[in-house]
């Protein structure tokens, strides 16, 4: 498993805590095991392949990092959503701004310009162009006014 689909299983999962009363070790305890992603794998082949210790804890740190920041992320979202009020985007395209947000503010060994390519290129898996074009914006707005160069 490479990192940008272990990336993308954070995201499923972040997503995921918006509809679930489980906490999040119980959530990810639960969907990070040989018998969910074979199950899921099904349905979708970004479950072919059960992460390795190192991956399982990468997933774990985004997470359990987005849903513990979650209200200063949000916040920066309704910062650059320019003319979208924070109901109005998608709850996809939060979890995706979300955990590129905390890569570049909590761990500085990804170069924010990957999580902003990796969260771009995701999103077109499951938004719209628009959508895509406008989470872009806000996550090169953010970097510009909120990350020191």
């Amino acid at each position: 498993m490479v990192r940008n689909t272990a990336r993308e299983i954070a995201i499923h999962l972040s997503y995921e805590l918006s509809f679930t009363d489980k906490s999040i070790d119980e959530l990810l305890d639960q969907r990070l095991t040989a018998e969910t992603f074979a199950a899921l794998a099904e349905e979708d082949p970004l479950y072919s392949e059960t992460p390795n210790a190192k991956q399982a804890e990468y997933i774990r740190r985004l997470v359990r990092g987005v849903s513990a920041h979650a209200a200063e992320l949000d916040g920066y979202i309704s910062k650059y959503a320019k003319g979208w009020s924070f109901a109005r985007i998608p709850l996809v395209a939060s979890a995706i701004m979300r955990v590129a947000m905390y890569e570049i503010l909590y761990m500085p060994d990804i170069p924010n310009g990957a999580a902003i390519n990796e969260a771009v290129e995701i999103a077109k898996k499951y938004e719209t162009p628009e959508t895509v074009r406008f989470m872009n914006g806000i996550l090169g707005s953010f970097v510009r006014q909120e990350i020191p160069q």
